[in-house]
C-alpha cells in the first residue's frame, strides 16, 4: 500500500512538473543562443555546461555558489537547432536539459563546479532525474577540452571507488541553446525550493 502511493505521488509530481513548466508563463516558445549580460562578465570569464535533471534545480544551486557569475537554463548535445521546450519534451532532438555556468576562475574552479554537480543530484540515476522521466532529463558534463574531461572522469572514477554505480556521461560540448524566458532563474522568482535537487556532502 505504502509502494503505491509512493509511485502515485511521485506520477503526480511528474505530471504538475510538465504542466508547470508549460505553463508558467505565455511567453515566446522559441529558445536562442545568445548570451546574457556578456557585457558585463570580466575578461577571464570561464563557461561549464552540466545536466542533473530539470535545469530549474541545477540552476538554483549553481546560482548559490561562490565565484558563479551567472547561470543560463538552456537545452545541449542534441540536433535540433534552436529547440523550443516542447521539442525537447518529445525526447526526439537528442538535447539534455542543460545549465551554462559563468564562472570566474580566480574565484572557483572547474574541479569545485564539479563537485557541486555531483553532490545536488542523484547520478545513480539511469532513466531521468526523480520523478522527471526521459532522455532529457539524464545526468552529462559536457567537456570542452582535455583539462575538463579529466577533471570529470576523475570525479566519476573517485565516485565508483565509493561503491556508486554513476549513471552520469561525460560528453564532449557541441552546442548550447537558451530555454525560452520563463525557465530562467525559476526558483529565485517562485521563492520555492527544487523539488529532486538536494545537497548532499560526498568530496
Amino acid at each position: 500500500m505504502i509502494k503505491k502511493t509512493i509511485i502515485t505521488i511521485l506520477s503526480l509530481l511528474s505530471i504538475i512538473s510538465c504542466s508547470e513548466k508549460l505553463n508558467s508563463q505565455n511567453i515566446n516558445d522559441k529558445g536562442n543562443n545568445m548570451d546574457n549580460n556578456t557585457t558585463d562578465m570580466p575578461e577571464n570569464v570561464k563557461y561549464a555546461y552540466f545536466s542533473s535533471g530539470c535545469f530549474w534545480g541545477t540552476e538554483y544551486w549553481f546560482e548559490k555558489s561562490k565565484g558563479v557569475l551567472s547561470v543560463v537554463s538552456g537545452y545541449a548535445g542534441g540536433h535540433k537547432v534552436n529547440p523550443t521546450y516542447r521539442e525537447v519534451c518529445t525526447g526526439l532532438t537528442g538535447h539534455l536539459e542543460t545549465v551554462r555556468v559563468a564562472y570566474d576562475p580566480e574565484k572557483t574552479t572547474y574541479e569545485e563546479l564539479v563537485k557541486l554537480f555531483f553532490e545536488t543530484h542523484d547520478f545513480t540515476q539511469k532513466n531521468g532525474q526523480g520523478p522527471d522521466i526521459g532522455s532529457q532529463y539524464l545526468s552529462a558534463i559536457f567537456y570542452q577540452n582535455d583539462e575538463e574531461k579529466e577533471i570529470a572522469e576523475k570525479y566519476v572514477a573517485m565516485l565508483r571507488e565509493k561503491n556508486y554505480d554513476v549513471a552520469t556521461t561525460i560528453r564532449p560540448f557541441k552546442n548550447f541553446y537558451e530555454a525560452e524566458d520563463y525557465h530562467q532563474d525559476y526558483y529565485a522568482k517562485k521563492g520555492s525550493m527544487p523539488y529532486c535537487h538536494f545537497y548532499t556532502k560526498i568530496f
